[in-house]
């Protein structure tokens, strides 16, 4: 049975745009799995962390895959573009940052894996860009994503325009 999931792409340390795009591509070749879209990127200010800014985007996908499976090729995408979570702080910069957002209308609590994402609906760096490519969707437990925009308008999130190339 396919699936709609979404999923959280942030980068705030190497050349972001980069791997952000190399993510894009490895979420293209997951098996089982169709990609859909990717939102534009966006400027964030990072929440409860140091360091630079992130950019941040989501991308949705249909996939036949259960979610703890999906979630085991986001952290190999992560690994493979470099991010090494072993002795990391929680919020510290990160070259790559792959979360799994939401799996359908499936509701999941458990150790390694939260449905939808326990932050999602309070944090304007994913609710703008899933709202992007999904402006009807439901969190499931919660109600309308768009409702919970306005409760997070404080938060900076720009949108991302890549320097022009140089002549």
């Amino acid at each position: 049975m396919k699936r709609r999931a979404y999923i959280g792409l942030g980068a705030n340390q190497g050349d972001l745009v980069a791997t952000l795009d190399a993510a894009v591509e490895s979420l293209k070749s997951i098996e089982r799995s169709q990609f859909v879209a990717v939102s534009p990127y966006y400027r964030t200010a990072p929440i409860d962390a140091p360091g630079p800014d992130f950019i941040n985007a989501v991308a949705g996908v249909d996939t036949e895959l259960e979610p703890y499976g999906l979630l085991l090729h986001l952290l190999d995408i992560e690994m493979m573009l470099g991010r090494k979570r072993r002795g990391a702080h929680k919020n510290a910069p990160r070259k790559v940052d792959l979360d799994l957002l939401l799996v359908g209308d499936l509701i999941v609590r458990s150790t390694p894996l939260t449905l939808p994402h326990p932050r999602l609906h309070e944090r304007a760096f994913v609710l703008r860009p899933l709202l992007d490519i999904a402006p009807d969707v439901v969190l499931p437990g919660l109600g309308p994503a768009a409702r919970f925009l306005d409760g997070v308008a404080d938060q900076r999130v720009e949108p991302f325009e890549a320097a022009a190339p140089q002549p």
